[in-house]
């Protein structure tokens, strides 16, 4: 499993955001019985960085606080099967690892709203990027029944990290 992270604007953490992102990647992909070692990207980035990625890849111009660009399309979320239909565009040729995809995170919008819901931004980050890994892994939350899911998995994920809200 690799991850990689990189930085753009003034946001720095106490934590180690690489570390972090490994662990909740792990996590992500052994809860969704990921078959392969997997590669993410991780971009941290303000409030007008996250704004001109989401309005000239998802034609949105506003902020917002995480973006998810997976590398599969899912027929089924958590269904890993497609990888092996696109392998050329799928597969790191060095690695052999599963790209899964891509984040940009918002690093202002980490520390308001951890501030704003009143817990750590350690737990605010770890939530968004357990948020947009299930996303990576072709889960949604357009209709009620998708969100529903999708916070289930979320919430019993970072508990099992012991990611709480405390």
């Amino acid at each position: 499993m690799t991850s990689y992270v990189e930085h753009e604007g003034t946001s720095s953490f106490s934590f180690d955001e690489k570390e972090l992102l490994s662990r909740v990647m792990e996590a992500v992909l052994d809860a969704e019985d990921c078959p392969y070692e997997a590669t993410v990207n991780l971009l941290v980035t303000d409030g007008a960085g996250i704004r001109e990625y989401n309005k000239n890849y998802r034609d949105t111009d506003a902020e917002t606080d995480v973006l998810s660009f997976p590398n599969l399309d899912f027929e089924t979320p958590g269904d890993f099967s497609a990888a092996e239909t696109c392998e050329a565009d799928c597969f790191d040729p060095d690695s052999g690892e599963l790209v899964l995809g891509d984040i940009i995170l918002n690093g202002d919008r980490v520390k308001s709203q951890a501030a704003e819901y009143g817990h750590s931004e350690l737990r605010e980050f770890a939530f968004l990027l357990a948020h947009s890994l299930f996303h990576l892994c072709g889960y949604d939350h357009m209709e009620k029944a998708e969100a529903d899911v999708m916070e289930e998995k979320q919430e019993a994920l970072l508990s099992g990290l012991g990611i709480t809200r405390d």
